[in-house]
């Protein structure tokens, strides 16, 4: 590949922080553009399995990763049910790479590593930038682009990684809508007290809510519970109502449920996915992260998912260069492992949804002849996916 071609992305998550790494650590033109006007990100937590670790150590920023989150070296996985009564361990696989199995890191620590290794790498960063037009002919080998301070630039690829409520996807997929879930996400941050080094999922009856370290002194509470279409609550209400929501929950929740105040730390959205067709592209415009493929959160895979885009992206631009086949050959490939995550998490969702107490016993005795099994099953079928 010309070492002068130059790549527009759109977004600056995680999906786009991750492209413009691996792009411009393969010796491409990386401009990065990103609406906010300044480096401001969800205060929440994430958590990342060993796949999406492993993207990370490819992408490089995977010493920084583990310095400012908490791994969780065995890979435990506690599930408990509402009340905190033990329903069974499960222990999630290590990344090929060695890395710890479950990791967990505040968002904006997962940014601030993700920035610092742009910086090293020179990286144009344009800040409370936006794309106002595109032009990219099917045959061009180029799209012109008008930005929103009125510039106007010829990129060799655009690369749309501006998530679930993409601007760029209308070029490529039209007016693809976001499909709500029916469930709604509420997460907070609190100081972690020192026993708490275990990943925690709490089986409610049609809820979830799960505890997670991120970092030394720190960890976040994730809870999913159903929400009517449409429903929105005021953010100064969120700390009261994720108290509410969950307000059934005992055990390790009950404390950190207890502190939710006016000063803390809360984040509620509304759970909703986006399944963009192939082909991710037209023209020089392509798709990736949750602008092409936005997940439900039960697997914890969306993250992963954003970052192996990049590093696929990246390899096959390096090896075979830019052209309307390997763009092509780019979506065939991550459909199928974007999809199956995806259909997996629903599945997961829907079953944590159940609103009857019987048939979340049944549910909770099932986990514990096989819970083990299933994540086995999960992973073994999504590094044959990824192998493809």
């Amino acid at each position: 590949m010309k070492q002068t071609s130059h790549v527009l992305i759109v977004g600056a998550g995680i999906a786009g922080c991750a492209a413009a790494i691996a792009l411009a650590d393969r010796g491409l033109r990386v401009t990065l553009v990103e609406k906010q006007a300044e480096w401001r990100f969800q205060s929440s937590g994430i958590f990342i399995y060993g796949n999406g670790l492993e993207a990370l150590r490819r992408v490089g920023v995977l010493p920084g990763i583990l310095a400012a989150g908490f791994a969780i070296e065995d890979g435990r996985n506690v599930y408990l049910d509402h009340q905190g009564a033990p329903i069974v361990d499960v222990f999630y696989p290590r990344s090929s790479g060695g890395a710890a199995p479950i990791v967990g890191i505040k968002r904006s620590e997962m940014h601030r590593v993700l920035a610092a290794r742009l910086g090293a790498l020179g990286v144009e960063i344009r800040l409370a930038t936006t794309v106002a037009a595109i032009d990219a002919p099917g045959d061009a080998a180029h799209a012109d682009i008008r930005f929103s301070d009125g510039t106007q630039q010829r990129f060799d690829l655009v690369v749309g990684a501006d998530g679930i409520r993409s601007q760029v996807r209308e070029a490529v997929a039209g007016a693809l809508v976001p499909r709500y879930t029916g469930f709604g996400v509420w997460r907070s941050v609190h100081q972690r007290p020192r026993d708490m080094n275990a990943k925690v999922m709490m089986m409610g009856v049609g809820k979830r809510l799960g505890i997670m370290p991120i970092g030394d002194d720190r960890l976040y509470l994730f809870g999913t519970v159903s929400e009517p279409a449409g429903r929105w609550y005021p953010k100064e209400s969120w700390p009261e109502r994720m108290r509410e929501r969950f307000a059934e929950f005992a055990g390790p929740a009950r404390p950190f449920l207890a502190q939710l105040g006016a000063h803390s730390e809360v984040l509620y959205t509304a759970v909703e996915e986006v399944q963009a067709p192939l082909p991710w592209h037209a023209g020089r415009v392509l798709l990736i992260g949750d602008a092409a493929h936005a997940s439900t959160p039960f697997m914890g895979q969306g993250g992963a998912m954003a970052v192996e885009d990049a590093v696929v992206l990246a390899d096959m631009l390096s090896s075979h260069g830019i052209s309307q086949a390997v763009l092509r050959a780019f979506g065939e490939r991550r459909f199928p492992v974007c999809r199956f995550v995806q259909d997996a998490s629903r599945k997961v969702g829907e079953a944590g949804a159940l609103e009857d107490a019987a048939s979340c016993a049944r549910r909770n005795a099932a986990m514990r002849d096989g819970a083990q099994r299933q994540v086995d099953a999960f992973y073994g079928e999504l590094r044959a996916l990824q192998a493809l």
